[in-house]
């Protein structure tokens, strides 16, 4: 004997399915995707959101090193600090405890600076290499090499090259009758250091993702152009530039994440110094949670703070670029 479902009249609605028995009905017909998702998921919260977490509770405290829970010898000591609210953000925020602004207004120029000869030179670089040349495969693969450099490698090899007695630089503009400089030991020579090694560091991840882009934008335009009369430059901003549009405002959009973040550069060239005044927000952060008295509320508040900022930067970067796409269809 076999049952058969019970349908409603015609003209009746059916009743609705409840929300838990929809959500196992979904879970049950693609099982399969979330067993395959899983791994992927658990890797993000023990590695993103558990430590993310974290962060923003300590920044709620005043944990530090005298506070915290610790093991000397065979004494273990618990931990003592605790919950302040949003005291340390008024802290850092109303410019208390001095270094907030500062270190932020020489992240900004640090970054703005960065990631415009980053995407200036990267596009010149891959304008010059999508054109049939000689040896092409060549200059790709060495303008590509410093991409290739370990951060580390590459920071020690300049620390050589700026060093104030004997490095390759000095000696250079000894050579042409010009004096040393103390790249590393002056503020400014510092910071002029520091922005020229990382712009060496990026410059090639904006050619290779600029020229992709290139190779996907029509040779018909170009012609058909041409044969308007365009100038190159007009070429250039009517065909080029519109057609590196989506390709772009991604590659802006991680270079200005990483650049804002760049910790070796300035940590292992010049360790912050001198007197910090190669410090961004970052290595700020990192001093105030490895350096003597380490102040992990302290280091969680900028923490906390230069997430903020880029997911603000972010949301508002891609509506305008959503924004300036609808402009460019109507």
């Amino acid at each position: 004997m076999t049952s058969t479902a019970v349908r409603p009249p015609a003209g009746v609605a059916p009743d609705p399915v409840p929300p838990r028995g929809r959500l196992r009905e979904r879970t049950g017909q693609h099982w399969y995707a979330w067993a395959m998702i899983a791994p992927v998921m658990l890797v993000l919260v023990v590695l993103v959101l558990y430590p993310l977490a974290q962060g923003v509770y300590l920044s709620l405290t005043n944990a530090n090193e005298m506070n915290s829970a610790r093991t000397i010898g065979v004494n273990e000591i618990e931990a003592t600090y605790e919950f302040v609210g949003l005291d340390n953000y008024f802290e850092v925020l109303s410019g208390a405890e001095g270094a907030f602004y500062p270190r932020l207004a020489w992240t900004l120029v640090w970054t703005v600076t960065c990631v415009l000869l980053h995407y200036s030179l990267g596009l010149g670089l891959a304008m010059l290499l999508n054109r049939a040349m000689r040896g092409r495969s060549a200059y790709r693969m060495l303008l590509i090499l410093p991409w290739a450099v370990p951060p580390f490698v590459a920071a020690f090899a300049w620390r050589l090259v700026l060093n104030t007695e004997g490095g390759v630089l000095n000696s250079v503009l000894n050579a042409l009758g010009l004096g040393s400089v103390n790249w590393l030991g002056e503020p400014f020579a510092a910071k002029i250091s520091v922005l020229m090694v990382n712009i060496w560091l990026g410059v090639p991840f904006m050619m290779v993702a600029l020229l992709g882009g290139l190779q996907t934008v029509p040779r018909e335009l170009y012609e058909a152009a041409e044969m308007d009369g365009a100038t190159p430059w007009q070429r250039f901003r009517a065909v080029t530039l519109p057609g590196l549009r989506p390709v772009s405002g991604t590659v802006i959009l991680l270079g200005t994440i990483w650049t804002f973040n760049q910790f070796p550069v300035i940590a292992l060239l010049t360790g912050g110094g001198p007197g910090g005044a190669t410090n961004i927000l970052v290595t700020e952060a990192y001093e105030r949670a490895f350096q003597g008295i380490r102040d992990y509320a302290g280091a969680a508040t900028y923490g906390a703070i230069i997430a903020s900022m880029l997911i603000v930067f972010a949301v508002l970067y891609r509506r305008w670029l959503e924004r300036q796409s609808a402009e460019v269809l109507s």
